[in-house]
């Protein structure tokens, strides 16, 4: 295989990292939250305080994906963390326009809007986040 065929392998494998370290953790939390009581269940209404704590969670494990991303990525790292943004966000827009009108309401509508306004934000300071790693590396063996 050509290292270019080989980066393109690495940069798709590092958004994939990224993504199952961003979704699976997210999922499992969502449903230790359920099972003790703090979120209902799947199609049941939530209220605002358990949805801010999902928010929260979401944001963390996101920031924890996109850093893994831009670790993992061949090159251009803050560029494959943003990739990976992207696709949350688009992730969350569908995710928005399928629940919007969901009768009866899932919860608020701040919810789903702030996992689209956040899923960029969320990547750009996980990419950050190795940016910031690498420099202090190099600056460490100059």
């Amino acid at each position: 295989m050509n290292p270019s065929s080989l980066n393109k392998l690495r940069s798709v494998g590092a958004v994939l990292a990224g993504i199952l370290v961003g979704a699976i953790p997210s999922v499992l939390t969502d449903l230790l939250m359920s099972a003790i009581g703090i979120l209902p269940g799947l199609g049941h209404p939530a209220s605002s305080g358990p949805l801010l704590l999902a928010t929260a969670y979401r944001t963390a494990y996101g920031v924890a994906g996109s850093y893994l991303t831009a670790r993992l990525a061949p090159n251009r790292p803050m560029g494959h963390a943003l990739v990976l943004g992207f696709l949350g966000f688009l992730a969350s827009i569908a995710g928005a326009a399928a629940t919007w009108n969901h009768q009866p309401s899932l919860g608020p509508h701040w919810y789903p809007i702030a996992l689209v306004l956040l899923a960029i934000p969320t990547a750009w300071a996980g990419g950050k986040l190795r940016v910031m790693q690498m420099e202090n590396s190099h600056r460490a063996t100059e």
